[in-house]
């Protein structure tokens, strides 16, 4: 009994965490006044590949686009992943890039963001800026 609880307190852990991550993503996506239907695909994608179940995508989804939408900062977004390993937050800062440039241009705000949850997420400059430069030549034609 005690051990069908602690799984769902741990898949509700872990939604939660998908759910921040989720909203973060939606910011970013929404800061240049543009969220368009590719940006919501990346979204989606990233967070399975980080690990949600694709039973529980649409109302992960559905609820970040909620919480984003009722926040006015994004440091409750990065709380819980500052805390997670470099590479988990790499795959997070991929997302972002992909994000910036699914419209194949990068405006100051969005460069803004960036250097903000660099520092957030406490990840090296040159490693986000080495993401960005990667991403950026995939997408950017």
């Amino acid at each position: 009994m005690f051990d069908l609880f602690n799984k769902n307190n741990e898949k509700e852990k872990d939604n939660n965490l998908f759910t921040n991550i989720g909203a973060l993503l939606i910011h970013v996506a929404k800061i240049d006044e543009n969220y368009s239907e590719k940006e919501k695909e990346i979204i989606k994608k990233t967070l399975l590949q980080l690990g949600l179940s694709s039973e529980d995508l649409d109302k992960v989804f559905k609820k970040s686009e909620e919480i984003e939408k009722n926040s006015n900062q994004i440091l409750e977004f990065t709380k819980e992943v500052k805390n997670k390993d470099e590479e988990f937050k790499i795959k997070i800062v991929e997302a972002l890039w992909k994000i910036i440039y699914a419209d194949n241009v990068s405006d100051i705000y969005e460069m803004s963001l960036m250097r903000r949850l660099t520092g957030l997420l406490y990840l090296d400059t040159k490693i986000v800026g080495d993401i960005k430069e990667k991403i950026k030549k995939s997408f950017v034609k």
